[in-house]
Order: C-alpha cells, then sequence, then structure tokens
C-alpha cells in the first residue's frame, strides 16, 4: 500500500540535517548550560549560537528571541503577559484564531482583567479592516492588544502584517501575530515589520517538537510567566532544552536557504491538486481563501454532501493517506471546526484539510485524487 502523509500542518517530518545537528547535543554535549564549567559553556554556546542564527534570519536582536515549549506556549505568554505587565485592558482577536489566542482571550475577559472584543470577518476568513479601526478608535489610549494569525492553520487564509501592524501603531495598540503556520515558510524582516510579538513552533517546518520561541520586540516587554531560575534571560525558568533549540535554528537555518523554491515547490503541489479536485470531483469546492495569497501549504476542501463523505476521512486512511478532518456539523468527532463552524455554518459536506513539504510530490497529489475518485465512485476500497 502506498502511503501519503498530506497533514504536515499538523507536524513536518525532522530533516535528517536537522537530527544530524541535535545528536551530538544528546550524547556528547550534555552539561548543564547553567554551570561554569566546560560542559556548560558548550552547551551554553550552542544556546546563544542558536539564538543569533535566528536573530539573523528574522532581522532582530538576539535579546529578542525568548525559547519556549512550542507556539501554544509563547502565544500564551504573549497574551498573559500584555495584559499582566503592560496595562493592557482590551484584547481585540478574531474567533478563528488558534485555541492557543481564542481561549486565553475569553479566559482573560471571563476573569475580568480585560475585555475581549471580535472582529467581524469576510466568507473568506480576512478580518474586516474597518471594523478593526472602529474597535481601535473606542479604545484608543486605553491599553490595547490586537491579536490576529498570520495564516489560519485550518483553512490557510492570510492576512497582511503590515497593513493591521500600522492600524496597531496608528492607534498606539500591541500587536501580536501567531505565526507558527507561516514561520519557515516565509521571509521576516522584524525590523521593519509593525509587530510587537510573533510565534515559533520548530515542528512545523522539519525541526524537533517541544521547542518554539516567542518573539518580543524590545519595548514591550513583559516579565516571566514561569519563575525558579534565570534562563532565557530572566523571561523562562527551566534548563534549557538544549538539542531541540539547536534543532530548530538548523531547521529555519534549513528553511531560508531556498525558501523561494520551496514556496514554488509547494504552491505547484496546491495548485495542481485544486485542478485535479475540479476535474474529477463535480461539487468539490474550498475553503478560505482560494487565491494564491493564502497560506501555500494548506488546503481546505469541501467536498460534496452526497452520502459518501461522512466516512472520507477514514477512508482515507485505510487507504494509507494521512490527513485532517474537520467541519462545522459532523467530522467524527465530538466537536467540529470553530474555524469552520464560525465562516460556514450551514454549508453540508466533509472538510478535510490537505497540507504539503518540501518532501510532497505530484504523484503522491495524483494518487491522492484517484483514491478519492474511488470512493465517490464507490469503487471497493483495498483492505
Amino acid at each position: 500500500m502506498k502511503k501519503v502523509y498530506f497533514d504536515n500542518a499538523a507536524t513536518t517530518p525532522m530533516a535528517p540535517e536537522v537530527f544530524d545537528a541535535m545528536l551530538p547535543y544528546m550524547r556528547e554535549h550534555f552539561g548543564n548550560p547553567s554551570a561554569i564549567h566546560a560542559y556548560g559553556r558548550k552547551t551554553r554556546a550552542a544556546v546563544e549560537q542558536a539564538r543569533r542564527t535566528v536573530a539573523v534570519l528574522l532581522n532582530c536582536a538576539p535579546g529578542e528571541i525568548i525559547f519556549t515549549s512550542g507556539g501554544t506556549e509563547a502565544d500564551n505568554m504573549a497574551l498573559n503577559g500584555a495584559v499582566r505587565d503592560l496595562g493592557v485592558k482590551h484584547i481585540i482577536s478574531s474567533p478563528i484564531e488558534h485555541h492557543a489566542v481564542e481561549l486565553v482571550a475569553h479566559a482573560i475577559s471571563n476573569t475580568g482583567q480585560a475585555k475581549a472584543h471580535w472582529l467581524r470577518l469576510h466568507n473568506d476568513g480576512q478580518p474586516d479592516l474597518a471594523h478593526l479601526e472602529e474597535l481601535l478608535k473606542a479604545t484608543q489610549g486605553q491599553g490595547v492588544l490586537v491579536s490576529l494569525m498570520h495564516a489560519n492553520n485550518e483553512i490557510g487564509t492570510r492576512i497582511d502584517l503590515h497593513v493591521v501592524g500600522s492600524l496597531c501603531r496608528k492607534y498606539g495598540a500591541l500587536f501580536h501575530s501567531d505565526t507558527v503556520q507561516t514561520m519557515g515558510h516565509y521571509r521576516f524582516d522584524l525590523a521593519n515589520l509593525p509587530v510587537d510579538y510573533i510565534t515559533c513552533a520548530a515542528h512545523k517546518f522539519h525541526g524537533p517538537k517541544g521547542i518554539g520561541f516567542l518573539y518580543m520586540r524590545n519595548g514591550a516587554n513583559i516579565k516571566a510567566a514561569i519563575l525558579g531560575g534565570s534562563q532565557e534571560r530572566n523571561m523562562r525558568a527551566g534548563t534549557e532544552n538544549i538539542y531541540g533549540i539547536v534543532g530548530l535554528a538548523k531547521a529555519l537555518e534549513l528553511a531560508y536557504e531556498d525558501l523561494e523554491g520551496h514556496q514554488r515547490h509547494v504552491q505547484g503541489l496546491k495548485d495542481l491538486m485544486k485542478k485535479r479536485l475540479v476535474e474529477e470531483l463535480p461539487g468539490v469546492s474550498f475553503n478560505g481563501d482560494p487565491s494564491e495569497n493564502s497560506l501555500y501549504t494548506v488546503l481546505s476542501v469541501c467536498f460534496p454532501d452526497d452520502g459518501k463523505s461522512e466516512m472520507l476521512i477514514y477512508n482515507l486512511d485505510i487507504e494509507g493517506i494521512a490527513c485532517s478532518g474537520g467541519s462545522a456539523c459532523s467530522s467524527g468527532s465530538n466537536k467540529g471546526s470553530h474555524v469552520l463552524g464560525t465562516l460556514y455554518p450551514e454549508r453540508p459536506g466533509a472538510n478535510i484539510r490537505f497540507s504539503f513539504s518540501r518532501y510532497s510530490t505530484k504523484e503522491e497529489v495524483e494518487h491522492v485524487v484517484g483514491v478519492l475518485k474511488r470512493v465517490f465512485e464507490m469503487v471497493p476500497m483495498r483492505s
């Protein structure tokens, strides 16, 4: 059975070069980076070199990079820290944010620490910028944080960080963007980007799991949420995940080596799959922004509600095809996607997210389309 992995928005396979870079820090270089002897100095140097590598690639200061356990922790740090330490009384966000932002905003609002405001959205998931400006005007001078993800993890709709960030600057608001799905897939010039906080998870671009970072612009400094040591420049106590940090830096370095080539390759796969699905499956449609402005690694597909789509994700799994399901109504789980439920509450059918990586191929796209065609033609599945 041919196996195809099209769930790269959930996690990507680790690049061999990343594993090779990490391995010495699992074996020989095991010292605690807080120790002052040679073993500790060796690992401390590796952590700081990784920080410098990330900073150079993103055009920011090394001190603005705080290593975390991943994107969820980094998002939580930014929102909770801005409210706790910077006098934020209003959070402006959208109802289709990742739960690492959406649930935190709800929790903060429920405790009365700050009020959450939810942006109106266009049908493709883009924020209503007129509504954003209206909310910024109404809350100006009261301590405001805008939190909008760069690209949605389910439907791929991507916002313009410069446009949103410039609006935030105009009205004196802080701007946080969850960039977990776009880090390693687009270039960031943080010295010239009007954003105060962005987040990263290395496993989204062929790095290890359990490591990420929070970029915190100088001047938007929050205090430590985890106490117990002076690690991460007093921002996050606890012995550092050394090999994870080394792996993150290597993965980002690899991503930037031929980023434009990677974009062309993956965009080509997405375009091919859209074309072939339309050709082979009448009634198929696509969620989110269908243009090339959307996140090129993600294709969210709505399959027709003809009685054959209910078990589609399971049939694909049986065929060795890994992808993600999500529906506003029924997806085989107790709770459907909050993103699709917000944008398309009445749309029937099964929704599946296919997501691609540098290792994906045209042959895999054709294979998946062929399997889907057989499913909808009710050809018996292989066991």
